[in-house]
């Protein structure tokens, strides 16, 4: 049983006198990365994501996320107890029922996180979206960065690897040229950066908690558009926010050309069939590049 798991592990776990493992689950649910419930004679719990054949530094720039997030004391995280090049050991969250209030306090919690501001778009180390690298290169313009480190730097991918057309590349561009028509000033805030249904969970209250982090600071609105990708959350979580951040009433109208870069990335992870999705939100913001044949 415990040969299934990395040696750093059981060394964390007899370095901390918390027993001696008597059970290993797996756990479904995650995509890319292999889950584990492991438990202990001492009563702990313990969740472990692996994986050997990632880069070595993508569980290191998750535990930075997470822990980032819980600076703040805005929402519940998973603490991070060690990390190595294939592995990430985490406090285990206890999944209930949620909270008949949950998506009001959900609201509330991702307004406070949204309200940790920075001085500039970006993050002092870049991290992964996925199995995606995620490059955070600061900058003082959020039209810039979101521009080229999101969906310049996800068309670029698609395209050498065939996804996308050099046409569609060239789309892709022409919005992102375009973005200050459609999306409003907003200030560098701190985003979980892929807030999609998986990455919301419930603790062992039924509070909401965040995992999978790909933390950095963006726009806001980005955050809200994620959840709404593959099921919209109730009005009573909109509701809740706009009690702390205002949200203007076009705001849903937005929402593909932040959920662009997800589904850009959704194209690159798991192929083609993203790519209907792609060209849809192409053909309502970038129809045509008007780009001649000699350029």
């Amino acid at each position: 049983m415990t040969a299934e798991l990395p040696p750093a592990v059981l060394e964390w776990i007899a370095a901390h006198r918390s027993g001696r493992v008597v059970s290993v689950r797996g756990v479904g649910g995650g995509c890319i990365h292999n889950g584990r419930r492991i438990e202990t004679d001492a009563g702990y719990i313990f969740f472990l994501k692996s994986n050997p054949g990632v880069p070595g530094d993508l569980f290191q720039a998750e535990g930075r996320g997470l822990e980032l997030l819980a600076g703040t004391g805005c929402i519940r995280v998973p603490a991070v107890l060690a990390v190595g090049a294939d592995f990430l050991l985490l406090e285990h969250l206890e999944q209930v029922s949620p909270h008949r209030d949950y998506w009001n306090r959900l609201g509330r919690r991702l307004a406070c996180l949204h309200q940790a501001c920075a001085d500039r778009f970006g993050l002092d180390h870049d991290n992964y979206l996925g199995s995606t690298p995620q490059p955070n290169l600061e900058t003082d313009d959020g039209y810039v960065f979101f521009a080229e480190r999101r969906l310049g730097h996800q068309a670029e991918l698609a395209g050498r690897r065939g996804l996308l057309s050099g046409e569609e590349v060239r789309r892709v561009e022409a919005l992102a040229g375009r973005l200050g028509e459609w999306i409003p000033e907003q200030p560098p805030s701190l985003l979980h950066g892929d807030l999609w249904s998986g990455n919301l969970i419930t603790e062992e209250r039924g509070e909401p908690a965040l995992i999978d982090p790909a933390a950095h600071y963006g726009w806001r609105e980005a955050d809200l558009a994620m959840i709404a990708l593959f099921g919209s959350p109730p009005e009573t979580f909109y509701a809740a926010y706009r009690e702390i951040i205002p949200l203007p009433p076009s705001l849903r109208e937005r929402f593909p050309l932040y959920n662009l870069y997800h589904l850009l990335n959704h194209l690159n992870i798991f192929g083609s069939a993203y790519h209907a999705q792609v060209g849809s939100i192409l053909k309502r913001f970038a129809p045509s590049t008007n780009y001649s044949a000699s350029t």
